[in-house]
């Protein structure tokens, strides 16, 4: 009988998203300072895998608070969601089983209620990090519900009969990302505090690359030389300058791209000297899919390489 082939392990590496690592610009750091000390919500837009989620992670790590609790958008979602759920169903169903004990208000809370995270930041009586992520993607209402919801920093879930409140001092530090899908309310826009996110030069690429996928001999970590990574932004700069693609790479590709080229043991330097061997393209042409996100922009990737 044939064995089963081995599963491959996943490249795990702890500092992909370590969030001591995270690198942000000067004037994102100088936009979170401002957000703080209005007590504002901060904005951030960027493309894809430009760091905006991270940047929640970072904001907590750095103060020495919890995770961020983060709220996912959606195109159903209404401002209730962003405090808490009710599962009206499974409470219809156990109070129509006839064997069911009778509940208390309490309990009702603990099986059928589960608080959003906004909900649990202001029931947690200490400062925490709210992340609204894609905010964008939620219906048109949704936005300023979040910002009202806030200056209250209050809500009641009447299933249960129970109000929770924050006071000022354990206001959250709200970090809503946009993806611009659509235009958000200009009342919105009014009052938050807003960065955009612009795509890293070379040298910043080269900077979270060595950052998260360099080798560090004191620390006995693996990974590229900082000279190895140079052609690899370079050649990653390339695809996305050339226009040819209908969605181009971003930050998180490239991170990945790198990391799985390294485990494969592809040399960078091949680039630069303009000498693949079928080895080399073989190995890119593996990788590609890594960057490219449908088959029309594959194609392209694989033409290119045949051109190195």
């Amino acid at each position: 009988m044939q064995q089963p082939a081995t599963l491959p392990t996943p490249l795990l590496n702890a500092r992909l998203h370590d969030p001591k690592l995270y690198k942000p610009s000067k004037g994102l750091e100088d936009e979170v300072q401002v957000a703080l000390l209005l007590g504002q919500p901060l904005l951030v837009t960027g493309e894809p895998g430009t760091g905006k989620t991270e940047l929640a992670r970072y904001i907590a790590d750095r103060y020495g608070l919890d995770k961020p609790l983060v709220f996912n958008a959606q195109t159903s979602s209404a401002a209730n969601d962003l405090f808490y759920k009710y599962d009206a169903l499974a409470h219809f169903q156990y109070s129509h089983n006839q064997s069911a004990a009778a509940l208390t208000l309490a309990q009702v809370e603990e099986k059928f209620i589960r608080y959003q995270a906004l909900g649990e930041a202001i029931r947690a009586k200490q400062r925490t990090v709210v992340l609204i992520d894609e905010v964008d993607k939620a219906p048109r209402d949704l936005p300023n519900d979040v910002l009202a919801a806030i200056e209250r920093l209050e809500f009641r879930v009447p299933e249960v009969d129970k109000s929770y409140a924050a006071a000022q001092e354990n206001r959250p530090i709200i970090v809503l990302t946009s993806n611009s899908e659509k235009n958000l309310p200009d009342a919105f826009l009014r009052r938050v505090v807003y960065y955009h996110i612009p795509f890293p030069k070379a040298a910043e690429l080269l900077e979270i690359l060595h950052s998260k996928l360099g080798a560090d001999p004191e620390r006995k970590l693996q990974g590229y030389d900082k000279t190895a990574l140079d052609p690899l932004v370079a050649h990653f700069e390339e695809i996305r300058e050339s226009k040819q693609l209908r969605k181009n790479p971003a930050t998180a590709e490239l991170i990945q791209w790198v990391s799985l080229l390294h485990h494969l043991g592809f040399d960078p330097g091949v680039l630069d000297a303009g000498k693949l061997g079928a080895e080399d393209r073989a190995i890119l042409l593996k990788t590609y899919p890594v960057l490219a996100k449908n088959k029309d922009d594959l194609q392209v990737l694989a033409d290119r390489v045949k051109k190195l």
